[in-house]
């Protein structure tokens, strides 16, 4: 895509022509971002909206982890570092409630808010006000290779189990030429293992809290999917687990390693590229694996745009979040690099385009896992939560990350699956009473 017909798409995307970029104020926006995939095509398409607006980016770019620490102690601290923020479903609502964002209104016909996948707006909400725009939106898959399985004389079914799951690891494990049975997050981190994690315990019949907000990780069924989810990656996972997230994961299972992958369906946009990918043609996608219940085992967020309260440039960053997540940007993306490469998950427009769902195969179950992640309803009994990955309150975000090192150390063997849950259980009872949740 040319650099001249990227700035006439942006200028119609803000509504301006060529005046909006002869009287457009030179300011600079700090952007943190995570450091995905996509989030690398959005700064290589940024100079097109940079030349149309005059409005300069300032990339920060980040690992997860660290991206929502730092985001969180600037936001909170309303220190006004950032101007953009990238966040998701498990912390919109809960900055909202504090006053820590903008709230975003009259946005232009064109954007066509409508087309956004409600399960998405939903979750970027608070008292029926956005507060964020997705960039792109994502369930969890499997991810499996066709040929492998075609060798081992395999089937992989639609609806797959995790005692399939198991079964088929262990026989596709080839440790000899560096191709191991199955890959799953072991990094730790709220939004890194524990989001996995959270959705294996899920259904296994387990929770993070009863009712009267008392934490279950020493339950039996936590006992039953760590014990399953520690064996089955020592055994037929790569080498040092515990230290692989989701971008570890990911570049594994695109050189070849990996014969499945239980993760993001944002990944299938590299998978499926063959210049990103070297199983592009023989990569397969099903449902997330389930074990004694379907309730949240797949699970639902949305990497997005917010604009904290603490903002210099608020209106130039409005303009930014509009752009980035617009259906114009979606085409820009197609023309760049192809529709397979377009962000995923956001909107029904995408879906129902004919040349999208040529490119993306897996385009009808990506679809399909998004809207169909019930957060409401994410465990078998009843829970005082929601989220699906995540416990929608302001203490998870530290028990989360406590819990997924405790997770991490059973992986990496430095304690039994016994201890790390009595560990993670302690932990979890301190800071759920400590942030006035619980009792006896």
């Amino acid at each position: 895509m040319s650099m001249r017909r990227a700035v006439l798409a942006v200028a119609l995307i803000l509504g301006g022509g060529a005046g909006a970029v002869r009287a457009a104020r030179a300011e600079t926006l700090a952007v943190a971002i995570v450091n995905n995939p996509d989030m690398v095509t959005l700064q290589k398409l940024s100079p097109a909206f940079t030349k149309a607006t005059g409005i300069h980016l300032n990339w920060v770019v980040l690992p997860e982890n660290r991206l929502r620490q730092r985001v969180t102690m600037d936001v909170a601290t309303k220190s006004g570092g950032f101007d953009v923020v990238m966040i998701g479903p498990y912390e919109t609502p809960l900055w909202a409630r504090s006053g820590w964002l903008d709230k975003l209104t009259n946005l232009p016909a064109s954007y066509d808010l409508d087309d956004v996948f409600p399960t998405v707006r939903d979750e970027l909400s608070y008292k029926g006000a956005l507060y964020a725009l997705p960039f792109y939106a994502e369930s969890s898959v499997t991810y499996y290779r066709k040929d492998l399985f075609k060798k081992a004389g395999l089937s992989m079914p639609a609806h797959p189990t995790y005692t399939q799951i198991a079964q088929f690891a262990n026989k596709l494990t080839d440790k000899a030429h560096g191709v191991y049975g199955v890959c799953l997050r072991g990094l730790p981190g709220m939004g890194e293992n524990m989001a996995y994690i959270t959705t294996l315990v899920n259904t296994f019949g387990g929770r993070w809290f009863n009712m009267k907000w008392q934490p279950q990780l020493e339950s039996p069924a936590w006992h039953k999917a760590i014990s399953f989810y520690v064996k089955l990656l020592r055994r037929d996972g790569p080498p040092n687990a515990a230290s692989n997230g989701f971008t570890e994961n990911l570049a594994l299972f695109a050189a070849g390693k990996c014969a499945m992958w239980v993760d993001s369906t944002i990944a299938a946009g590299s998978l499926y590229d063959p210049s990103q990918s070297t199983v592009a043609k023989v990569t397969g996608m099903v449902d997330a694996p389930v074990q004694v219940t379907p309730n949240g085992s797949h699970w639902l967020w949305a990497w997005s745009f917010a604009i904290p309260s603490s903002s210099r440039h608020e209106a130039a960053a409005k303009k930014f979040i509009e752009w980035a997540t617009s259906k114009q940007y979606i085409e820009m993306v197609a023309k760049d690099q192809g529709w397979v490469a377009v962000p995923a998950g956001t909107r029904k427009s995408t879906y129902a385009n004919p040349a999208y769902l040529a490119a993306a195969p897996f385009a009808p179950l990506v679809a399909h896992a998004v809207e169909t992640a019930d957060t409401k309803h994410p465990t078998a009994t009843p829970v005082p939560y929601t989220g699906i990955q995540y416990v929608d309150i302001p203490a998870f975000d530290g028990i989360g990350t406590s819990v997924g090192q405790d997770m991490a150390g059973a992986l990496a063997g430095r304690m039994s699956v016994a201890q790390a849950l009595k560990r993670a259980q302690r932990s979890a009872k301190n800071a759920i009473e400590a942030a006035g949740y619980g009792g006896p």
